[in-house]
C-alpha cells in the first residue's frame, strides 16, 4: 500500500495511533487523509497542525451505521473514490461480566461493528472498481487477551475474526484486508489503565515495551508496503502467539501469574 495520491481515511484520529498516521499518510504523499472522529476540537487541530486540504477534518460517531454511509458518500463527491480505510477508532471500558450491558455493547459497536459498517459501504465500490484496502484495527488483546477488560479481548478478538474472514473472502475481487494488533503504544488509552502511568499499565497487561505512536505508525505503513495482513507493533510477540497456540494450557497459567502481578502494582 503506497499512499501516494490516494484519498484515504483514518478513524480514531484525534488519538495517538490514528494522529500518527495521519500524519505518516500526509508525509508519504497522500493525496486527501480525511481525519475522522468524534473529537472534532482534536482532528480540527490536526488538520490545522498539517494543513488542509490535504488533512481534512471531519466528525464521526463510527458506532453509527448511517453516519458513516453519509460520510463515504461526502467523500467521494468532494475529493473522489476512497482508496484505503483505516478503521482504527477503539474504545475500552475496563469490564467484566458484572458491568451492565451498556458498557458491553458500547465496545461492541466501536470495536467490532463499525468495521462492519465501513466493510457494508465500501465493498461494493470497492468490487465494482476492482480495488480497495480496509485496515482495522484490533489489539494484541485480540489475540493474547488483555487482563483486566473482558469486553476489549472479546470484541478485539472478534475484530480479528471479522478482518480474516473479510481478508480471504474478498481477496480475489480485488479488495485487500489488514489487520492491525498494536501492543503497548503510549495513548490516552493505555494510560487510563494506570492513573496516566503508560509503562505500569503495559506491565499490567503485558503489552511489551511501550512505543511512540509515531514509532508504532511507521511499523504498520513499513508493513503495509510489505502488503502484510498481520500487522504487529511489537513483532516480539509473534512469540507469544505461537506458544499461546501451541500450549494453552501453560499460556493460561501464566495469564494467571501475570493476572496476579497486575492486581499488586494497581493495588488490587
Amino acid at each position: 500500500m503506497d499512499p501516494e495520491g490516494k484519498v484515504i481515511v483514518v478513524t480514531g484520529a484525534a488519538g495517538g495511533i490514528g494522529g500518527a498516521l495521519v500524519r505518516a499518510l500526509a508525509e508519504r504523499g497522500a493525496r486527501t487523509v480525511v481525519a475522522a472522529d468524534r473529537d472534532s476540537v482534536g482532528v480540527e487541530r490536526l488538520s490545522e497542525e498539517l494543513g488542509a486540504p490535504r488533512v481534512v477534518p471531519r466528525v464521526l460517531d463510527v458506532s453509527e451505521e448511517h453516519a458513516t454511509r453519509a460520510l463515504v458518500s461526502e467523500i467521494e463527491e468532494s475529493f473522489g473514490s476512497i482508496d484505503v480505510w483505516f478503521a482504527n477508532a477503539g474504545v475500552a471500558t475496563a469490564s467484566g461480566p458484572e458491568a451492565p450491558d451498556e458498557d458491553w455493547d458500547a465496545q461492541w459497536r466501536v470495536n467490532v461493528m463499525s468495521h462492519v459498517y465501513a466493510a457494508r459501504v465500501l465493498l461494493p465500490r470497492w468490487i465494482e472498481r476492482g480495488e480497495g484496502h480496509l485496515v482495522t484495527t484490533a489489539s494484541m488483546a485480540g489475540i493474547l487477551t488483555a487482563a483486566g477488560d473482558a469486553a476489549y479481548s472479546a470484541t478485539k478478538h472478534a475484530a480479528v475474526g471479522l478482518a480474516e474472514w473479510l481478508a480471504f473472502t474478498y481477496a480475489a475481487r480485488g479488495v485487500r484486508v489488514s489487520c492491525i494488533c498494536p501492543g503497548a503504544v503510549d495513548t490516552a488509552m493505555l494510560r487510563a489503565g494506570a492513573d496516566g502511568d503508560a509503562a505500569k499499565a503495559s506491565a499490567v497487561i503485558g503489552g511489551g515495551d511501550v512505543l511512540a505512536p509515531e514509532q508504532a505508525a511507521e511499523r504498520i505503513l513499513e508493513d503495509l508496503e510489505d502488503d502484510l495482513f498481520l500487522i504487529l507493533t511489537h513483532p516480539e510477540m509473534h512469540e507469544f502467539v505461537v506458544g499461546k497456540a501451541q500450549d494453552p494450557q501453560r499460556w493460561i497459567r501464566g495469564m494467571t501469574k501475570l493476572w496476579s502481578r497486575a492486581q499488586a502494582l494497581l493495588g488490587g
